[in-house]
């Protein structure tokens, strides 16, 4: 028999032939549905016959469960996306796009093995279709796109009397995507736009066989305040929905656990025809688990199983598993109408960046671990969705990771089309589209409601909602229980009465500024909370460079510094070049003289810029005007990009994923550029006691400026000036200012941290800052740095046992020279491909070592054997292979 079935199934993937599924063949069961049929409706002449069993679909597109039309032509190898992000073959290679111009079908046929018997309910879940769709069962349509509309409308759809035993098909019509028109997800200027402009399946699409009742997905309020070690009372809420024609009565019951403990939930109810019900049930946990941000504790997890029963006991729906962390979370408008935040009762600074998704909305769980361990490695507590809110698997890992969710509407176009939005071109508002923001909004809510990970929900970006759309939206969210902060907007711009000022400002920068800008007193410099700002960088190494640019386009950066840049934003862009950023780095470091030349100057001045934004926010954290958050522009890309990340698209980290490494650490000290003075950063909760900094200011041959030690105490959340640095006016051309900070109880050192300075820093012209960048007036001259002598370092490298499946490797760095060893990278290659292996982990990278200095850094990445090598280049280091 094994044979026969083998047989089959390679007829089918060499054929095509559609495979008819079985679904839900208990009570409470749920199919999520997969292996849909594409195809383009240019080719089919009537739509809903297509919606019958028994079809021959065997020559459309077969894909997965999510797919939106570009993802699964990809898929289908239509497109290479290898070929599609190389250049501009993404403008030029796509061919006729009239194909996006029209409606694509998604077909599945399905299996009902018995009869449908009294009481038994089939019930359609979409969560979310882009950007509306007509959905057909067996030739019938049962939602019109006119309901079926938004990319996170969520609906249920009673399509039982539409179902028959044995063969039935579902098809869905997926109508093309206009970001100014419809409730979607887009890049706004980020990057270019897919040419399906994200349209069809991107989320799951789903079954669930239910009896009389179904249930709805669990909320879950913990009522917790203080880890204090007191019980607490955990509030399970459910909604019970009676489908059928008699009142109906029956059990909520279900289990929370942990471990070994298991809690019992019940609660009767009696619920009337077609009513839906809201049922409360309150657990007492005697010695609550806390979940805690990643930095500050572990992150303990529930699991909660719930289901319905009627009459004796007999199963009627089972709700989908949920799990949930005991936790609380505030925020507050402060003197200074800034927003700030608690976490279980302490002052949370959020240090975050604002995440994309993948160009054509494809969700791979690992890559998001990786990008979530990233996050983690360098510092990070947070991840803002701009109108991204993804999949279910983001907020679980966020939930397993420790990390903190802001999530909340885009800006620029159809989300924020209000008569007083006089940027953005997103069309206005009609009756129909209150319908559509509700039940998104009910959705959404639905989806992240039990998640600790959860910081807040934005509902506006750029602008604020009107006061109609604010009310629906905090109707909704207050149905879904919802509990954490619910903030107007991510900008000052204004604000509903309803929910009051935002305390969050938006004034920039997104191109390029010097470190000395992040601690002034204006604009995007490190006071209150930074809800989306950088300085613009983000360059990618070579060997990703290498991968989406042409020779002809790598010649353009450093040859043609004003040109513009297809990998850098849209063409209608204020981003769309690299112009201001080159006339800095040309101006501070000297004119490139090779493409590795250029990368080499790129690299510090990324490194420059994001380190001092997480320092200076970090230093400032209990300033008179406090620090409360930064979110960096941007985490990550939705494809290869030359801004904007702090890693690029292949998971290999540069400057800028390194500089924010050292402005990111817990325990750290860091040089404020405008006071000239080092300052002592605690972000824990419970390190304290003394503390010993030392500050060596050397030239750029090593010869001694300003040298001094000084054993301070250490505070827990908070940030302390701890000496100047007289001496930085001495500087003749170019200095090293190296900061370390040990613990003098065992002698390790918790931070080390290299500046390049000169004399005077870099001046801003802050009256003429456009809503983008401030304009500088006078670089710093760094030019001498790139001519410093050359020296021998000694490098040795030691591989050390796997770990979680990692390769790990040590490489000692030694520095005999009088002259500082500068800016030294280190990066793991393939031998084969002499490609960086990604994703990668060191402990740090680009190290400047002063004379006599040892510095071990390690590295965990994945693969085994000897197919890899360590590479060492820097300043004034030659380019070395250590294998």
């Amino acid at each position: 028999m094994g044979w026969i079935i083998l047989l089959y199934a390679l007829y089918v993937a060499v054929f095509g032939v559609t495979v008819v599924h079985g679904i839900c063949e208990t009570i409470g069961d749920t199919t999520k549905l997969s292996q849909w049929r594409l195809h383009s409706s240019l080719a089919v002449s009537n739509v809903s016959a297509w919606s019958l069993p028994g079809m021959d679909d065997s020559s459309w597109y077969q894909v997965g469960s999510r797919a939106t039309v570009m993802a699964g032509l990809v898929e289908n190898g239509v497109f290479n996306e290898t070929t599609l992000f190389y250049s501009n073959n993404m403008e030029t290679k796509i061919g006729d796009t009239a194909m996006f111009e029209a409606p694509w079908l998604y077909r599945h046929e399905l299996q009902i093995e018995n009869k449908i018997g009294q009481g038994e309910h089939y019930l359609l879940r979409t969560h979310g279709i882009t950007s509306k769709a007509d959905i057909y069962v067996n030739g019938v349509l049962v939602a019109p796109s006119s309901v079926q509309q938004g990319s996170y409308g969520g609906h249920t759809y009673d399509i039982t009397k539409y179902l028959q035993v044995k063969s039935n098909a579902l098809l869905i019509q997926a109508y093309p995507t206009n970001y100014l028109r419809d409730f979607a997800q887009g890049f706004v200027d980020w990057n270019p736009y897919p040419a399906d402009n994200g349209t069809g399946l991107w989320r799951d699409v789903m079954i669930t066989k239910t009896g009389p009742v179904s249930i709805s997905s669990p909320r879950v309020l913990t009522y917790f305040k203080n880890p204090d070690g007191k019980p607490v009372t955990v509030n399970v809420i459910v909604d019970v929905t009676n489908h059928e024609n008699e009142t109906v009565n029956g059990t909520v019951q279900g289990t929370i656990q942990s471990g070994t403990e298991s809690f019992s939930l019940s609660e009767r109810f009696s619920i009337q025809p077609h009513e839906t019900k809201t049922i409360p049930m309150n657990v007492r946990i005697e010695k609550p688990k806390v979940w805690w941000p990643a930095q500050w504790g572990s992150q303990p997890l529930y699991t909660l199983n719930v289901n319905a029963a009627v009459g004796k006991g007999k199963i009627s729906d089972v709700a989908l598993q949920r799990r949930f962390g005991i936790r609380q979370v505030e925020s507050h408008v402060n003197s200074h109408n800034d927003t700030a935040f608690t976490v279980n009762g302490s002052p949370f600074l959020v240090l975050g960046g604002g995440y994309t998704p993948d160009l054509f909305l494809r969700f791979d769980v690992n890559r998001v671990r990786n990008i979530f361990q990233y996050m983690l490695d360098i510092g990070l507590n947070t991840v803002r969705l701009e109108g991204k809110q993804e999949q279910p698997e983001l907020y679980d890992l966020a939930d397993e990771m420790g990390l903190m969710v802001i999530a909340g509407w885009e800006c620029c176009d159809k989300w924020e089309g209000w008569d007083y939005n006089d940027e953005g071109n997103g069309e206005k508002w009609t009756e129909k589209d209150y319908l559509i923001a509700n039940a998104s909004m009910l959705h959404e809510a639905a989806m992240m409601q039990t998640h600790p990970s959860m910081l807040a929900f934005l509902v506006g970006s750029d602008f604020w909602p009107d006061d109609r759309a604010t009310q629906i939206y905090l109707d909704a969210l207050t149905r879904m229980d919802w509990p954490v902060p619910i903030i107007a907007s991510a900008s000052r711009r204004g604000y509903p009465q309803a929910l009051g000022q935002s305390g969050m400002k938006m004034d920039g920068p997104y191109d390029w500024v010097p470190p000395n800008y992040f601690y002034g007193d204006q604009l995007g410099a490190a006071f209150g909370f930074g809800s989306e700002q950088g300085a613009g960088v983000g360059t990618p190494e070579l060997t990703s460079l290498k991968k989406f640019l042409s020779p002809e386009d790598l010649d353009s950066l450093w040859k043609n510094p004003d040109q513009n840049q297809y990998h850098m934003s849209r063409y209608d862009s204020s981003f769309y070049n690299r112009a201001l950023y080159n006339k800095a780095l040309f101006a501070r470091y000297g004119a490139p003289v090779s493409l590795e030349d250029y990368l080499l100057k790129v690299q510090m001045m990324d490194y420059e810029a994001t380190r001092a934004e997480y320092e200076a926010f970090s230093v400032r954290q209990n300033a008179t005007r406090p620090a409360t958050g930064v979110i960096y522009w941007m985490l990550n890309s939705a494809w290869p990009n030359l801004h904007w990340q702090l890693f690029d698209y292949y998971l290999s980290p540069a400057g800028a994923y390194f500089g924010t490494k050292v402005g990111g650490r817990i325990e750290h000290v860091a040089y404020d550029y405008e006071e000239r003075a080092v300052y002592l950063i605690n972000r824990s909760l419970d390190k304290q006691g003394p503390r010993i900094v030392s500050v060596d200011l050397v030239d750029l041959h090593g010869k001694p400026i300003f040298s001094e030690e000084v054993t301070v105490k250490t505070t827990p959340n908070a940030s302390k000036k701890v000496i100047p640095v007289k001496a930085v006016p001495q500087i003749k051309d170019v200095a090293f200012l190296r900061l370390a900070l040990k613990d003098p109880n065992t002698g390790a050192i918790l931070s080390r941290n290299v500046y390049w300075l000169s004399a005077e820093n870099d001046v801003l012209d802050w009256k003429n800052s456009d809503w983008y960048y401030t304009p500088v007036t006078k670089y710093v001259n760094y030019k001498a740095l790139i001519s410093m002598p050359t020296v021998t370092v000694t490098a040795s490298l030691k591989p050390l046992p796997a770990k979680d499946g990692l390769s790990q490797v040590q490489v000692v760095l030694n520095n005999p020279s009088a002259t500082p060893a500068a800016f030294m990278h280190l990066s793991v290659i393939n031998k084969e491909t002499q490609e960086e292996i990604t994703p990668v982990i060191w402990s740090d990278n680009y190290v400047t070592i002063f004379k006599g200095e040892s510095v071990t850094l390690t590295a965990a990445f994945p693969g085994g054997g000897s197919n890899w090598e360590v590479i060492l280049s820097g300043v004034n280091v030659k380019r070395t292979i250590l294998s």
